[in-house]
């Protein structure tokens, strides 16, 4: 039996634990929507375009505002966003050249630009920017089925296990780092980032 294509084998790879983790805190993301009055085509969209946790919880907060401008609210989203900039740009090189790897920069977050950076230097560079693409393509889609899930299950949700669930992914993300502190290079840019944080 052949091996599946690149595409496949990322899709397969992305809906484990990375969906499971991704979709707690989407679940959460959208039944915090439905809490705030907000409809469900808001939740998708958000979770489809802005496709970040801390930018979606910033426009969420000042969605939900009376008479909110939405100036203001878009810029802090983007502003709560920007680590995808160094992200996209340490992901870049590893996607090939040429202009087909523009076609990943929609996708970039912290759960596929972390499995990437991990799975993506043992690939050949032919199929790295599609098992990319299958990876994010599942991990976008799974975003977008808990964000409804969430929005139609709020009322069922206790306030205490909607706080834990945001937390999930980005516990999910700690448990990556610290498995790669053996790593060349991953210790001090983990310890550089922790001491960076406050």
């Amino acid at each position: 039996m052949p091996p599946p294509s690149p595409f496949r084998a990322g899709l397969a790879e992305a809906l484990g634990a990375p969906a499971l983790a991704m979709g707690a805190t989407f679940l959460a993301f959208g039944a915090a929507v439905a809490e705030a009055g907000l409809s469900l085509s808001w939740a998708l969209l958000c979770s489809a375009t802005v496709y970040g946790m801390a930018g979606q919880l910033v426009l969420l907060q000042l969605a939900g505002a009376p008479a909110a401008p939405v100036l203001p609210a878009v810029v802090a989203a983007t502003a709560a966003n920007a680590r995808f900039l160094p992200m996209s740009v340490a992901i870049a090189p590893l996607l090939g050249r040429g202009r087909r790897r523009l076609l990943a920069l929609p996708f970039i977050a912290i759960t596929p630009w972390a499995a990437a950076m991990r799975r993506l230097p043992a690939l050949a560079e032919p199929a790295r920017l599609r098992w990319f693409l299958g990876f994010a393509i599942a991990s976008w889609c799974a975003a977008l089925a808990t964000t409804a899930a969430g929005h139609l299950a709020a009322p069922l949700l206790p306030a205490w296990l909607l706080a834990a669930l945001l937390f999930t992914n980005p516990l999910y993300f700690a448990l990556l780092l610290a498995a790669d502190l053996g790593r060349p290079g991953v210790r001090g840019g983990v310890i550089g980032g922790a001491l960076a944080a406050p």
